[in-house]
């Protein structure tokens, strides 16, 4: 059997072995998210060794030639040495320059040691202390220094749990960039843009949203952002104040109602879904059955941690 180690720790795999489960089940805590090669939570660094990779295709040309791997999509086929992602030693932190709440959602803004350089409708990787989840840029890339983050902190968990104890002045670990499915393309400015999202998964349309405008988008934009409750729709006054944006809150019971009275849409419609696996898949079959082509709806799935 292959032996893996990581640090200290030293020990036999089963051959074919998944990468991040020989990690986690040795106690190791490698975070980790989506399990797709999406959130970049599982990174780490291949020392000695290499893991079969069934998405090389998941990071930069750079970052594989520096040894860089994503567990979930790794199996141990032989002799392996790693090291898990550091934000202290292989990225950088932010200060917290405020956290104030909209309803049961943290919106958190960041200001970093270095500026980063992003798109709107990306994710980044969030550390605090061990544990690490990818969140969705609200911000715009230009606008500010500052990163802003909406954390939905309804029910506990190990990262919204620290989350709710930031203050001003606090650090918080910086990691990976990702994502790419929700952004805006400038070729679009003549096409309607449809924005879903459910919960924060509004972030990143709110980020898209305003970076449309900003380039001058003539199509038309539609965003119906769904929740729970009245309260859940933390941002419908901020959307209320833009022009150039039909905004449409939607509670989940009437989720089908709002769907059926849609106006019919154009084959030239773009649309960018965020939200849960069963939500997406809902509004991707919803808008196919409404004329939206297949390859012109764009998502972005988040996946809570096991």
């Amino acid at each position: 059997m292959p032996e893996l180690s990581a640090g200290t720790h030293r020990w036999s795999v089963p051959d074919g072995s998944n990468l991040l489960d020989a990690l986690n089940q040795q106690g190791l805590n490698v975070p980790y998210s989506c399990r797709a090669g999406s959130c970049h939570a599982c990174l780490v660094r291949c020392l000695e060794g290499e893991p079969d990779d069934a998405r090389p295709d998941a990071l930069s040309a750079a970052q594989r030639l520096d040894g860089w791997r994503l567990a979930c999509q790794c199996r141990v086929i032989g002799d392996l040495r790693v090291a898990a992602f550091d934000p202290v030693r292989d990225g950088q932190t932010a200060q917290v320059h405020s956290a104030d709440w909209l309803g049961d959602v943290l919106r958190l803004r960041l200001r970093p040691e270095r500026a980063l350089r992003y798109r709107a409708g990306q994710h980044l990787l969030l550390w605090l202390g061990s544990v690490a989840r990818p969140y969705s840029l609200a911000s715009l890339p230009g606008d500010d220094d500052a990163l802003e983050f909406h954390i939905d902190c309804r029910h506990p968990g190990a990262f919204r749990d620290r989350a709710r104890r930031l203050r001003t002045g606090d650090r918080v670990g910086l990691g990976e960039l990702g994502g790419g499915a929700l952004h805006y393309d400038p070729d679009w400015q003549d096409r309607p843009l449809w924005l879903l999202g459910a919960g924060t998964g509004l972030a990143p349309l709110w980020a898209v949203a305003r970076e449309a405008l900003r380039q001058g988008h003539q199509g038309g934009i539609r965003l119906l952002h769904v929740a729970y409750d009245a309260a859940g729709h933390y941002l419908a006054p901020a959307l209320q104040r833009i022009s150039g944006i039909e905004s449409i809150c939607v509670l989940h019971a009437d989720l089908e109602a709002a769907l059926a009275g849609l106006p019919p849409a154009s084959r030239q419609t773009i649309a960018l879904l965020c939200g849960a696996p069963t939500f997406v898949e809902r509004l991707a079959r919803r808008l196919f059955i409404a004329g939206v082509p297949r390859n012109q709806v764009l998502a972005d799935v988040f996946v809570e941690p096991a």
